[in-house]
């Protein structure tokens, strides 16, 4: 009988967190985000309604059309998906250098 081995997949980590910026996503913020997020291996996506962005990208970012006080589920997966998600929540928790 042939063994096979089999990989323990991670599952991604996800997160709720409320923008607290009161301008919301705008340029400087999301640039922030952006910077955070690429540190990473993992990829980092959020969602806003029905709409998914690439945490990565800023005109991903621009285009979920953020604003103060909405909640993202924030998502990361990979190999360093725990860091990932810890560093990008803290720095939305910040104020995302406002």
């Amino acid at each position: 009988m042939k063994q096979e081995k089999r990989r323990k997949a991670k599952a991604m980590v996800t997160s709720r967190i409320t923008i607290k910026n009161t301008s919301g996503l705008y340029v400087k913020p999301a640039g922030e985000l952006c910077r955070t997020a690429v540190r990473f291996t993992s990829s980092v996506t959020f969602l806003i309604g029905a709409y998914e962005a690439n945490a990565k990208s800023l005109l991903s970012v621009l285009g979920a059309q953020v604003r103060g006080g909405d909640e993202i589920l924030l998502s990361c997966e990979g190999p360093d998906e725990e860091e990932a998600l810890l560093a990008v929540k803290e720095a939305i928790e910040s104020g995302l250098g406002e």
